[in-house]
């Protein structure tokens, strides 16, 4: 953070997160402050998932009304109202998942709940001289915020999935989530000519899954390059700067405009699109993008091509390192 402006933004982001948090805690008993609460400096801060795996941390489930509210108030404070929507309606989704595994005879090693979702806070909410956080994990669900110094704020990786991405029964059949990140990238990839089409495939299958997984730290050769910005025309640099774009404005609205001046400032000229799978709708497919500073990665094999991966990754940023670095490099 390197102006009056941006750490201005960055404050009144943790200040609402402070003040969430607080009231999440305090709405807690012993026993429950007891599983939600963490030191700051373990391991279990890094701990992140997206499977439907069991996590650490307050279940949903175990809270009363008030509870789940003050949690998703504080949930809330890290996305912005498209972000926030996002994710209810990602966790909605686990209920129409149970049903249509049910309605397929389909045997689950999991339970599809909309309480199987788990609240964490790391440290102290408020503090200024000691970095704190909170998180926020279940299925499709991935975030993590770290507030360092009081004022600046990091909540990425930050990850969205989907399952199932287009909804094929009851009510809602038809509706899909996660929209734009799979019909801006086709869109993208069916306006190349043949030439760049041949460099920006990289595969004519697609991975089963994203290929940074979950691991802490996020190598940006783990993905594939394909084609070069510079190697874009016009409207389709355009168009990829957008898709970025739409990843990073998940977050609350000061954060992610924070984040985009910096970006803004380093260019476009060295992000590349890798694009794995055909690009005809209904069959598996996935992408890359890969830039100096970040790493986005998108994935919709798993399922008959219906269920969405999809990830923000900072190779310096994710879990706060480079705030974290610095606040103990000046502090300590």
């Amino acid at each position: 953070m390197t102006t009056s402006s941006i750490e201005s933004s960055a404050s009144r982001v943790a200040k609402r997160m402070t003040e969430a948090a607080n009231k999440f805690l305090y709405s807690l008993d012993k026993s429950q402050l007891k599983i939600a609460t963490f030191d700051f400096d373990t391991d279990e801060r890094y701990q992140w998932a997206y499977t439907p795996s069991d996590r650490n941390g307050l279940l949903l489930r175990d809270m009363s009304a008030a509870q789940r509210k003050a949690a998703f108030v504080m949930m809330e404070t890290a996305y912005s109202a498209r972000g926030s929507a996002t994710a209810h309606r990602i966790i909605e989704l686990e209920t129409i998942l149970g049903e249509w595994e049910e309605i397929n005879s389909a045997v689950s090693n999991w339970e599809r709940s909309v309480d199987r979702y788990w609240f964490s806070v790391f440290g102290t909410p408020g503090s200024v001289n000691e970095p704190w956080g909170f998180r926020v994990g279940g299925h499709h669900i991935g975030l993590t915020a770290n507030i360092v110094d009081g004022d600046q704020v990091a909540i990425l990786p930050l990850f969205f999935g989907a399952n199932p991405g287009l909804i094929r029964h009851g009510v809602r059949k038809g509706e899909r989530t996660l929209v734009e990140e799979e019909d801006w990238a086709r869109s993208l990839l069916t306006s190349m000519d043949t030439a760049q089409a041949k460099t920006a495939v990289v595969d004519p299958v697609a991975p089963a899954d994203i290929l940074t997984t979950n691991v802490r730290c996020a190598d940006p050769d783990t993905v594939p390059i394909g084609i070069g910005f510079c190697d874009l025309q016009d409207g389709q640099r355009d168009q990829l700067v957008a898709l970025v774009k739409h990843y990073v404005t998940r977050a609350a609205d000061d954060l992610a405009a924070n984040y985009w001046r910096e970006i803004e400032s380093i260019g476009f000229e060295d992000m590349t699109f890798a694009w794995a799978g055909p690009a005809a709708v209904g069959e598996g497919h996935y992408y890359a993008i890969r830039h100096p500073r970040f790493l986005i990665e998108y994935d919709n094999t798993q399922n008959g091509a219906n269920h969405i991966h999809s990830v923000l990754r900072d190779y310096a940023h994710d879990f706060g390192e480079d705030l974290l670095a610095e606040h103990y490099r000046t502090a300590h």
